[in-house]
């Protein structure tokens, strides 16, 4: 059940034509636009966990002294992208 509102939103109404000409059937635009917010908040949560875990991995790096280039991440990147399409293939 729903117990809480989000505050009413003012906007061009070329943008509100736009979020209408888009609904799928039966889809209101109060569900339209929860289901964005929704989105954009699992969006930026996962950006910001994105973040923590690389200024994570930096400090480790620091702490550890150990690096590696940018190719060879690359290098490993490829290898695994290659062992994961030889087992699809099989």
């Amino acid at each position: 059940m729903k117990t809480a509102t989000i505050p009413s939103l003012r906007v061009d109404p070329e943008l509100r034509h736009a979020a209408e000409s888009v609904l799928q059937e039966g889809e209101t635009l109060s569900s339209f636009v929860e289901l964005s917010l929704r989105i954009n908040i699992d969006r930026r949560r996962a950006q910001q966990a994105f973040i923590e875990r690389g200024l994570a991995a930096r400090d480790e790096a620091q702490r550890s002294g150990e690096y590696f280039t940018a190719d060879e991440v690359l290098r490993e990147l490829d290898e695994m992208h290659a062992s994961a399409r030889a087992k699809a293939g099989k």
